[in-house]
């Protein structure tokens, strides 16, 4: 599917009985690279992503299962350990090795973010967490609250930027919560406190913004 601004293009990867993988490739070489969950929703954003004016950005979603308790194992890593670990070597691996081979797409740290919403944010946490030496960057917004700081934070930290809106306060808890540990083990982060509820349009919104402060106008 193209559009003025970029391609959508979805193939299914071998993963888990088949997996949809949905990219979003601008028009011009990407600047920045951006990795998420919930891939059916966040790749469309793409467009609107180049025409608020952030770097062109190439954004690559791994498409969510339609069972919210899946969806959850495999998202934050403290229910099912086993599931989350098989995901995270998908997400993390086998999805950056199509990207490459796919697209000859392959930036450094400094270039990649990965990004979540909601139950996603929590996969965007843990994976920042975890591979700071892949995502230079971590985009998390409305995180949900099964995965929550270490006492001891990894080091070194990816940068930070999180979001939840006044009209979710259960989300905004959550944010502001994991934005505290991270400054408080030196991160460079961003919190900002919107006005907004729980949803796409106000997640949209928002990821232009993180783009641009992560990679630069």
């Amino acid at each position: 599917m193209s559009s003025a601004q970029g391609d959508l293009v979805t193939e299914v990867l071998d993963y888990d009985g088949g997996r949809q993988v949905t990219a979003y490739v601008p028009r011009d070489p990407p600047r920045a690279l951006v990795f998420a969950g919930d891939g059916q929703l966040i790749p469309q954003w793409g467009d609107f992503v180049v025409a608020q004016g952030a770097p062109a950005t190439m954004i690559v979603g791994v498409h969510r299962l339609a069972d919210e308790t899946l969806r959850l194992h495999e998202y934050s890593p403290g229910f099912d350990p086993d599931r989350f670990a098989a995901h995270e070597k998908f997400f993390v691996d086998e999805v950056r090795d199509w990207t490459r081979s796919r697209f000859g797409v392959a930036l450094p740290a400094a270039r990649t973010a990965v990004f979540g919403v909601s139950a996603g944010g929590e996969l965007a946490l843990a994976l920042g967490l975890r591979r700071p030496d892949v995502y230079g960057a971590l985009f998390c917004a409305s995180p949900g609250a099964g995965f929550r700081p270490p006492e001891v934070m990894p080091s070194p930290l990816p940068r930070a930027y999180l979001v939840a809106g006044t009209q979710e306060p259960f989300f905004l808890q959550n944010a502001t919560r994991w934005a505290d540990a991270l400054l408080g083990a030196g991160a460079d982060v961003v919190m900002e406190q919107r006005d907004g509820a729980h949803g796409g349009a106000f997640w949209r919104a928002e990821l232009p913004l993180m783009v641009t402060w992560a990679f630069g106008g």
